[in-house]
């Protein structure tokens, strides 16, 4: 009986703590933030750790208005969303981040998207500058401003359009993207 009144305790504080924030490699993801134009709350949708060649190159943590796992509806949204990445490689050249985007666009979207959004995929990888260990880049999309970035909190610019944000997701989101199991950490698998 004594047992039992102490698992009951046991499993009753558990679930009355406060929720921590996510943490992965050190980074602390909080689990809501306020959109780029700071008038709307955003939920943690998920978040994880893109590797390449088994080397940690950043974690990336998606923010929507309502968590869902299904990447087809985020895709198609059109309200505020954010997209945070804490660079934990030693060194990215600008080259290798906007080879980056125009890679994983090329994977995900069809020739007639890349035709629509290619002069502002050209203006958003002019907002870019090599990024190092310790760097957070955050993508923002409000539908006022477009696709806002931000770099260590300063503002680099925006792109207009809530079709290219989307595209951009589609980089994480899409049907190649850059880690599958980032993908299903972003879309609240981990």
């Amino acid at each position: 009986m004594n047992n039992r009144i102490l698992l009951l305790l046991c499993t009753l504080i558990t679930f009355c703590m406060p929720a921590h924030a996510l943490q992965i490699e050190g980074i602390e993801i909080p689990e809501t933030i306020r959109s780029g134009d700071g008038e709307t709350g955003l939920v943690l949708n998920g978040a994880g750790l893109r590797e390449k060649f088994y080397v940690d190159v950043y974690v990336a943590a998606l923010y929507l208005q309502a968590r869902t796992p299904d990447a087809a509806a985020i895709l198609s949204d059109d309200g505020p969303a954010s997209v945070t990445m804490n660079i934990i490689y030693s060194e990215l050249s600008k080259k290798k981040i906007t080879d980056g985007w125009i890679d994983g666009l090329d994977d995900n979207t069809t020739s007639s998207e890349r035709k629509t959004i290619q002069p502002r995929l050209e203006a958003f990888n002019k907002l870019f500058t090599t990024m190092k260990k310790g760097d957070v880049l955050r993508i923002d999309y409000t539908p006022a401003n477009g696709t806002e970035v931000r770099l260590n909190g300063e503002w680099r610019g925006s792109v207009e359009g809530n079709d290219f944000f989307r595209a951009l997701l589609k980089v994480w989101l899409g049907s190649d993207p850059v880690s599958k199991s980032l993908k299903l950490d972003m879309l609240g698998g981990n």
